[in-house]
Order: structure tokens, then C-alpha cells, then sequence
């Protein structure tokens, strides 16, 4: 079963059975719960929805269902075309619409889509929000609109440009000094919207030397898009043999961005976000916020400029919930993710690039001399798998009470600090697993830590 039905979309492979992937009638049907509900909260004025999509191959066909869903049901629709996720995010508050819609699964293959779906302020739906959908899916309680009050299509092309320009205008963003430093980059978009933005947003920042890799967006993803070391060995390469700053890369929807080394060597996801929260902080104070599963280097750097961390559970969602109880000046998760409140509340690789260009030019360092000025950390990821019956609650609450003498975080499974170390613990909702990341001063120790972990829990079932 590849159809994946949760509070934030529906995400599944394209064609075989309804119900048990992405075919036309699930994506009419989720988008018909989605207007639904749209009409439940909105009241009886008219309803405007932004839409927007990827390249990949399926998104012609999947907009063209959703769109049109939304017509039928008396929804004025801005049709942004091919976008990224955070510009589908801004153009919702611009179009003054009652939400939006992006048609991407993100960093998954080409055979996959998906439809995540954004509230008023242009941020994804809230849990209680996406379960209320969930069962308007589930019923199927539509009411479609009467000929003289179906809805239309208004084609906006220009968010693309109207997103770089609100980037460029920001104070953070230091033309002047990115303009300066002559960078040479190399973009790895996968065929995907990144080609579109990308190299645009760089000449508009003043890079004259762009060397594009796969920025057409054709939809035909030249390697597996997740941006991750194993799959970027081309980009690293081609840093090297361009003689390069450093080479850019982010996912088709482009709300992920990694980094790659004038060397080949990844800067690291985890890093993005620690770069970018110490070029802020330095600019001025405040809180910063990234998820449990990220890098406690995030936390280092931010109590060394004198400042608070501060961790949510795991998703966007819940990262913006917490920038926005602590007023956090940035924030993000360790994909790659960056949050600038300043511009809105979503994960936007083209602020990130803005901000990390203006960051490297004020160091003029190399990224290597960059990377080695954080601390040093590395993760393992490894699971423990279940058998029916566990009593997985049990378990985390029994190994928080074990480790009651430590620092120990139960806001999202159970995450326990030890010294410089931190073990996190979740059970899946979607698989019989429990999920142990772990961090430490270098992989092998990181894996250490898993095993010992894994091996105490394993002696408690």
C-alpha cells in the first residue's frame, strides 16, 4: 500500500488501485475535503486557494484534478504553474486567499506526488485541522457549486520573482557584500523548480559565475532527489573540477538545502541551519528553535552568543508552533530546513542560500575553514524492530525513569542529554519500529551509543 492518508497531505505513487495509491479519483477526492473544509472555516464569502507544484512528471495531471475539484466546488484558484513549496507559502497571504495547496512529494521519486495543504497564513495545516479533513475525506460529505457559482482560474507567474525580491530587500541579506566576494557556484536543482529559482536568485544577489547542473525543469530527477551525500557524488566532483566556492543543491520542492565543500566534502545538512543561526545571532539576539532529532551544535553556538535554544517535536509544523511561543529569531530542522520569521513561517532553501552567501562573505573564509569552525558532531540512525503486542509507552516512560539524573526531554518520545551526547527515542506511526537516533563527537561513537541504547531496551521487552 503506497497511499499515505496523515493530518499534513496525502502522499502516494502514482496510478494502480484507488485507495491504495495517488490515481486521479484520490487526488479529487482529497482535494474536495479540502475545499470542504475550507468552506467549514471560511464562512460564506467567496473562497480563493493558491495552487502551485513541482516538475515532476505527474503534476501536470495531478494540478489539472485539483484545480479544477476546486472550481467545481466555487473556488477562485491562483495558479502559480511550476513554484516552489515556500513561494506557494508566501503568495497565499499575498493573494489575501483562504489557503493553498502544493503539489509535491518533496524528496521522494519520481513516482511519487502529493498534496500538502497550507491554512490562511500560508503555513501547513495544524494537526486537529488535518484530522477534521481526514474524516471529510472518509465521509465524503461534498456539496459542489451550481453553474452560475462555480469558481475560475487566475494564472500568477510572477511569485517566483516577487519571492526573490522580498529576500533581497531583507536587511539580513547583504548584497553588497555577497556582490563582493565573486563567488563561484555550482547548482544542482534535479530538474526540478530549484533550476527555475535558484540560478535566478543568485544573479539577482549578485553571483556572476553560476555553473547549473540539471536546472531544467523537466521532471526527470538525474539521481535520487533526496539531498544526501551518496546521491550528490556528481555535484562534488564537478565543485572540484570547476574550482569552485561551492557547489548548492536542494530537493524538487526546494524547502531543503544542502551545501557541498570547495573540496567535494558535504558542508552537512545539520550545518545549513548552524551556519545561518550564527550569521543572525551575530546580527542580534534572541531564541532559536530547531527540532530533537537535529544537532545539539545549533544549541552550542546559540548559548555561546548568549542566547536560548529551544527543541520541538519533530516536524515543520511543530518548529513553527515553538518559534512562534519563544519570538525565536530563526529556526529549522536539520534537513536542511531553514525558518526565517522575518520573511514567513516555512522552510525556504532561497533565504537560506540569501542568508548563508551573506554569512560566508562576511567571513571570507573557505567553506571547509567554515565548517571546521562549529563543533563536531555526528548522528546514527538505527531501529529497533517490534513485535505486536509491545507496550512501546511503557518502554520510553520505563527508559526516562532510567535516566531521571540526566536531562531528559518528553515532549516528543523521550530524548535523553548525556554530557555532550543525546540519545532520541520515538515509535513510528507508520511502522511497528522504534526509532533511535543518536549523537555524538564522532560516528563511531554515535553508533556505540545506539547499540548500548538498542541493547538496554531490548533487555526491557
Amino acid at each position: 500500500m503506497t497511499l499515505i492518508k496523515s493530518i499534513s497531505g496525502i502522499r502516494g505513487t502514482i496510478g494502480g488501485v484507488p485507495g491504495d495509491n495517488l490515481t486521479p479519483i484520490d487526488a479529487v477526492q482529497f482535494a474536495a475535503a479540502y475545499g470542504t473544509w475550507l468552506r467549514s472555516v471560511s464562512g460564506s464569502g467567496p473562497l480563493k486557494v493558491v495552487v502551485g507544484r513541482d516538475a515532476r512528471l505527474s503534476g501536470e495531471m495531478i494540478a489539472s484534478l485539483v484545480i479544477q475539484t476546486l472550481v467545481g466546488l466555487g473556488v477562485e484558484v491562483i495558479d502559480l504553474g511550476l513554484s516552489t513549496t515556500p513561494t506557494v507559502e508566501m503568495a497565499v497571504p499575498y493573494h489575501q486567499a483562504n489557503g493553498g495547496i502544493i503539489l509535491t512529494a518533496s524528496h521522494n521519486p519520481k513516482q511519487w506526488n502529493a498534496l500538502k495543504l497550507l491554512n490562511s497564513k500560508g503555513e501547513f495545516i495544524s494537526g486537529a485541522e488535518g484530522e477534521l479533513l481526514l474524516k471529510i475525506a472518509t465521509e465524503g460529505s461534498f456539496v459542489f457549486a451550481e453553474i452560475d457559482a462555480i469558481g475560475k482560474v487566475v494564472k500568477d507567474e510572477q511569485a517566483i520573482e516577487r519571492h526573490i525580491e522580498a529576500i533581497c530587500a531583507l536587511p539580513d541579506v547583504d548584497l553588497p557584500a555577497i556582490r563582493n566576494a565573486n563567488f563561484r557556484i555550482v547548482v544542482d536543482a534535479v530538474n526540478s523548480t530549484g533550476g527555475i529559482s535558484v540560478p535566478q536568485l543568485l544573479r539577482r544577489l549578485g553571483v556572476t559565475e553560476i555553473i547549473e547542473m540539471y536546472c531544467d525543469p523537466t521532471g526527470h530527477f538525474p539521481h535520487n532527489p533526496e539531498p544526501l551525500k551518496e546521491h550528490l557524488t556528481e555535484l562534488s566532483a564537478r565543485v572540484v573540477s570547476e574550482k569552485a566556492h561551492l557547489g548548492i543543491t536542494v530537493d524538487p520542492d526546494v524547502d531543503r538545502l544542502a551545501l557541498v565543500n570547495e573540496d567535494g566534502s558535504m558542508f552537512g545538512e545539520e550545518y545549513t541551519l548552524v551556519a545561518v543561526s550564527e550569521y543572525i545571532l551575530s546580527k542580534r539576539k534572541g531564541a532559536t528553535v530547531s527540532n530533537l532529532s537535529s544537532t545539539r551544535a545549533l544549541r552550542d553556538i546559540t548559548e555561546e552568543a548568549g542566547c536560548t535554544y529551544h527543541a520541538s517535536a519533530v516536524g515543520e509544523v511543530n518548529v513553527v508552533v515553538k518559534m512562534k511561543e519563544t519570538d525565536a529569531v530563526i529556526g529549522g530542522e536539520g534537513n536542511g530546513g531553514i525558518i526565517y520569521p522575518d520573511l514567513h513561517y516555512g522552510r525556504d532553501s532561497l533565504v537560506g542560500i540569501a542568508l548563508f552567501l551573506s554569512h560566508l562573505a562576511h567571513k571570507q573564509v573557505s567553506m571547509t575553514a567554515l565548517r571546521a569552525s562549529y563543533p563536531n558532531y555526528e548522528m546514527a540512525k538505527k531501529k529497533i524492530d517490534l513485535t505486536p503486542g509491545i507496550d512501546v509507552d511503557a518502554i520510553l516512560e520505563k527508559m526516562a525513569e532510567n535516566y531521571k539524573n540526566e536531562e531528559v526531554d518528553t515532549v516528543d518520545g523521550v530524548k535523553i542529554y548525556i554530557g555532550k551526547e543525546w540519545v532520541h527515542l520515538r515509535k513510528s506511526n507508520t511502522e511497528p519500529i522504534i526509532r533511535v537516533y543518536t549523537e555524538s563527537k564522532d560516528a563511531q561513537a554515535a553508533s556505540d551509543l545506539a547499540d548500548r541504547i538498542i541493547g538496554e531496551i531490548k533487555a526491557l521487552i
